[in-house]
């Protein structure tokens, strides 16, 4: 059940970081289809962030009471459509219109400069609305109203693919984002409270660039993190169950894992409990 809250309700007022899933689909199909909403994530500290905003980001927030006119920064870790698709109208709300030189737009290459056969997926009109523009390379860090983002690469299929390990006032969140499992992207990874990884492939059905199943218990037990979250959900974990992938991760590794749904909200405090 989705817990209701106002819309301008902030994080901090609860002592605690706040994660929505407005949307935990992805992949080319589940895209097409919405058997889950492919809106990203949101995260409150203080500060507010959208990472991988896809289609239907927009519409979600309305269902959620997210305020996007609230927005602080917009994090899109590669050029696919289904981790930018809503990000321009998203802009356009973060900066009251494009009138307000206002906010961060963070992103890898293939979304603010092209290259390796990737066009920038957003248009120069709206790359220059925000105050602060990133064009976020592995290695480098990012301040945001107080919240550290470190960026990570990862291997997928855009070769400019990042993701991020946020440094939150209760720990840090990795988020994953698209990857296959490489030793190098799981070092740099390691270290959070809370493990966010994007699981589009299920048991039996590895392919390159992307985590299955079986990679997600091999990620979690090499980072130890108190939970784990799987999200992202291609076709194939939708049709298997995610709650069921999660389960096989959590009896292999031992550690809490949850399969996101569409709307819900994971607190960080002295614990981690979702809602």
């Amino acid at each position: 059940m989705v817990v209701k809250r106002p819309i301008n309700h902030h994080a901090h007022s609860y002592g605690v970081t706040l994660l929505t899933f407005i949307g935990t689909g992805g992949g080319r199909y589940a895209t097409i289809f919405q058997p889950r909403g492919t809106g990203g994530l949101y995260l409150e500290d203080g500060t507010r962030i959208h990472i991988d905003p896809g289609p239907g980001a927009l519409v979600a927030m309305r269902r959620l009471e997210l305020d996007p006119s609230l927005t602080d920064a917009i994090v899109v870790t590669h050029g696919h459509p289904d981790h930018y698709g809503d990000a321009e109208v998203l802009i356009e709300a973060m900066t009251r219109g494009g009138k307000i030189r206002r906010g961060a737009l963070v992103g890898s290459g293939s979304v603010l400069r092209g290259g390796d056969g990737h066009w920038p997926v957003l248009t120069k009109y709206h790359s220059e609305m925000p105050e602060k523009v990133v064009c976020a390379i592995p290695g480098e860090h990012i301040d945001i109203r107080g919240v550290g983002l470190d960026a990570v690469g990862t291997r997928h299929t855009d070769p400019s693919s990042i993701g991020f390990r946020f440094s939150t006032r209760e720990g840090v969140i990795s988020y994953v984002g698209d990857s296959e499992l490489d030793p190098d992207v799981v070092k740099g990874f390691s270290g959070c409270r809370l493990l966010i990884v994007s699981a589009t492939r299920p048991l039996n059905a590895r392919i390159a660039g992307h985590l299955s199943t079986e990679d997600v218990a091999d990620f979690t037990a090499a980072v130890k993190p108190e939970m784990t979250v799987m999200t992202h959900f291609g076709m194939k974990v939708i049709e298997a169950g995610p709650e069921t992938q999660a389960r096989w991760v959590e009896e292999r590794t031992g550690i809490p894992t949850l399969a996101a749904r569409d709307g819900m909200r994971v607190q960080l405090g002295k614990g981690i409990s979702s809602i």
